[in-house]
């Protein structure tokens, strides 16, 4: 991704963000209003594996 690159998630589909070992990234999210539509945290990454991720290319 880039400054500036913007995703878009539909309602419902579960997904992770991406991670590199050696970088970082934040983000703002919006969520459309409407009926049954929410957001579902996923498990968090421990450091351990975190720190097996690849380095960015």
């Amino acid at each position: 991704m880039q400054p500036g690159t913007v995703i878009r998630v539909p309602a419902g589909t579960k997904h992770w963000h991406g991670a590199k070992a050696d970088s970082w990234f934040s983000h703002v999210a919006f969520i459309t209003p409407g009926g049954s539509v929410g957001n579902e945290w996923l498990e968090p990454v421990t450091d351990e594996e975190y720190g097996q991720l690849p380095p960015m290319a």
